[in-house]
């Protein structure tokens, strides 16, 4: 049978606070965000691998707060300095040209009591931060990890992704992806990429041998 065109949609990914599922991997990260007048010095590291519902719990954080939200890639000299809480993501990944605005945004959010929320994939000490001065300030924060997922999470992420791709899996289906996937979350966001891209290819549904044929020809142990 001729495989049909696959073309590149994204997902309707879901970032409201009913969608965000709690377990025992996330739980410290969920409530320690409930809080942000308890963190220390009024900010908080948050860390988890690529997948890992960091950006969904940063903005259920930023719609219950009122926090602007940057990602550092879109850091510029010319954004303007913060005036309230702010969530910065994927700090790790800062350019070094932009340092000194992050330094300075600090240090406006510390003077005005205002929360800041950083994320990335490994805690702040561990970044290549080259102005020491901000180096040392974000190696001060307090840091919560969310952890890789137990049975229940990785159910529900796995769900979500299907969902936010508007797929239907069959039970036994994902049912084998639970107990034949590895417990890493970018894993499963790619697997169900995968499948949404075959079953559309092929014109079939997500049943548990189709599902089967295609995990077996990728290589998870890589995931």
């Amino acid at each position: 049978m001729a495989r049909q065109l696959a073309f590149d949609l994204p997902a309707n990914v879901r970032l409201e606070a009913q969608d965000f599922f709690v377990s025992s991997a996330n739980e410290l990260a969920y409530a320690l965000l409930q809080t942000p007048a308890t963190w220390p010095d009024h900010k908080l590291a948050l860390i988890g691998p690529a997948g890992s519902g960091k950006t969904h719990l940063a903005r259920v954080f930023a719609s219950r707060t009122g926090a602007a939200v940057l990602n550092a890639k879109d850091i510029t000299a010319q954004t303007p300095l913060p005036s309230g809480t702010l969530v910065i993501e994927d700090v790790d990944t800062l350019d070094a040209t932009r340092e000194e605005w992050l330094f300075h945004a600090h240090n406006a959010l510390r003077r005005d009591a205002h929360a800041l929320l950083i994320t990335g994939k490994t805690p702040p000490s561990r970044w290549d931060i080259a102005l020491p001065d901000l180096a040392s300030r974000l190696s001060a924060a307090t840091t919560v990890t969310i952890e890789n997922p137990d049975d229940a999470l990785l159910t529900a992420v796995l769900l979500k992704h299907f969902a936010d791709r508007q797929l239907a899996p069959a039970p036994d289906a994902v049912a084998y992806l639970i107990k034949h996937l590895p417990r890493s979350f970018d894993t499963l966001r790619n697997i169900v990429d995968r499948l949404d891209r075959e079953a559309l290819a092929q014109s079939k549904p997500l049943s548990r041998p189709f599902v089967r044929a295609v995990l077996d020809t990728l290589p998870l142990d890589e995931g």
